[in-house]
């Protein structure tokens, strides 16, 4: 069957399937709301293979989606049965804040190795990101030309892609290549990281700035940042010190596993042996406002990394609280933890002295973490909870467990901090959601959580009070096999 006829199929399929799909086919105008979907796999009968977005509008009433289109690829190379994935898995996919450009992040594909070298004639594929035009009617163009930052002589994985809230960076983590550079022991000729790679086998972690604008994504000087540890997640704040007229934009990255600290320990080497201390770390770094740096090169802040007491850290957010123009302490980073139980660790960002904060603490935007609370601050979740969001407020904290298929719903104390359980304190999501994006309300409609659901195959969707945070109205959706990545504008 043609690949013409097999998208034909899989439109009318999805249509059929869907209680929630209001009507299928495209719209002679832009959606009020939008959905964006990427998909990783096939369907059953192995006709459509994934690898590609779906756009559906949302009403902005009820939250429903209806289907703008499903054929815009992830990758300019058509997935074939002996080909399916051609630019690597696509994992991410965010818009810029006017809604104007979207951009995929693709996985990637390292070489094979065995015994630390690369296998020959293993395939590579160094991973991407593929920017697209919104149409009018909603859905995307093409994707354009690829924005790379690795050589393809040194092929690295990919792991997730942030943007700041004003649109002005983006920020890719990449894993480096496995078994991480140093294993099994360090030596001149394979070195512990952080260093820039001298082979397949030789790529350390990283962390990669771009600036973005209509133009497209410029990557910034010092990237990529090689890193010593392997990082899990990545976001951004800004907010503007008491007395200054700059604002300063801060970048916070989790990681789970320091090389230069444990490289004999690394799986699947079978040595007893204990972790070292920087295992499990919050690192912060400076990208804009800096002082002596321009801006979109990464500094590292003064006391980073942090080791923290959080276990195999999965997430990070960081939230600033402060109406825009305050000064107060409402500046926050919220740490999920992967291992079992499920947990969110709250931190504050000493930028003003008060009860907790000294004036040297305030000088290095010292992060501590939050202890106001009458018993303990930290919070239970679901397993592995990998994603956190706000609402456009920053009032609500919203977490999404993948190992429970729940998300979430906390209240934040924009003095302190803490956290307070919403009632229902969670909902459930269909199987083992990977993604999460919120829609704010437009002319006071409602606004509306939605989940991406890859072991089910669906979206979850639901209405959010715009004062009380509640999570309520659940909806399901039959998505493609296997979705990813979500955003919604």
């Amino acid at each position: 069957m043609s690949k013409k006829i097999s998208g034909f199929v899989a439109l009318v399929a999805l249509c059929a399937l869907s209680l929630f799909l209001l009507n299928c086919g495209s719209s002679s105008y832009r959606p009020a709301g939008t959905l964006y979907l990427l998909t990783e796999g096939s369907n059953d009968n192995g006709l459509v293979l994934g690898t590609n977005v779906s756009s559906l509008a949302v009403d902005l009433d009820t939250g429903n989606l209806s289907l703008v289109n499903s054929n815009a690829s992830t990758c300019p190379t058509a997935a074939s049965v002996t080909n399916p994935e051609p630019c690597g898995l696509p994992l991410d996919i965010l818009l810029d804040p006017a809604g104007a450009h979207a951009y995929v992040l693709n996985q990637g594909t390292p070489c094979e190795l065995q015994n630390n070298v690369c296998v020959t004639g293993s395939e590579t594929i160094v991973p991407t990101i593929y920017p697209y035009t919104v149409n009018s009617d909603g859905s995307l163009s093409n994707p354009g030309t690829a924005v790379t930052w690795t050589s393809n002589a040194y092929p690295d994985t990919a792991i997730l892609m942030e943007r700041d809230p004003a649109g002005q960076f983006l920020f890719v983590i990449d894993e480096g290549s496995y078994p991480s550079p140093g294993y099994p022991i360090s030596s001149s000729t394979n070195p512990s990281c952080p260093h820039a790679p001298t082979s397949a086998s030789d790529v350390c972690p990283s962390i990669s700035v771009f600036a973005m604008s209509s133009s497209g994504l410029t990557l910034q000087s010092g990237s990529p940042l090689y890193l010593s540890r392997i990082p899990t997640s990545v976001s951004a704040l800004s907010f503007t010190p008491p007395g200054s007229s700059t604002a300063e934009e801060l970048v916070f990255m989790t990681s789970n596993f320091d090389i230069c600290t444990t490289a004999s320990c690394y799986i699947p080497c079978t040595v007893t042996c204990t972790p070292g201390p920087q295992d499990n770390t919050l690192s912060v770094y400076c990208v804009s406002g800096c002082p002596n740096a321009p801006s979109g090169q990464l500094v590292e802040q003064p006391n980073s990394p942090y080791v923290v007491a959080v276990v195999d850290p999965v997430s990070v957010f960081a939230v600033n609280t402060n109406p825009s123009g305050g000064t107060t302490s409402g500046v926050f980073v919220y740490v999920g933890q992967g291992a079992s139980p499920g947990a969110v660790y709250p931190f504050q960002l000493c930028t003003i002295q008060n009860a907790v904060c000294t004036p040297q603490e305030v000088a290095e935007n010292l992060l501590i973490p939050v202890t106001s609370c009458a018993t303990s601050c930290i919070v239970t979740v679901g397993l592995n909870p990998l994603q956190m969001i706000t609402d456009p407020t920053n009032n609500f904290l919203y977490v999404l467990s993948q190992g429970s298929s729940q998300v979430f719903g906390f209240r934040i104390s924009t003095t302190t901090g803490t956290l307070s359980v919403l009632s229902p304190p969670s909902q459930p999501t269909g199987n083992g959601p990977v993604a999460m994006a919120l829609h704010p309300s437009v002319n006071n409609t409602g606004q509306y959580l939605y989940t991406s659901n890859s072991g089910a195959s669906n979206i979850s969707g639901f209405t959010l009070g715009t004062t009380s945070g509640t999570m309520s109205n659940a909806i399901t959706v039959v998505a493609p096999a296997a979705p990813s990545g979500i955003a919604v504008h």
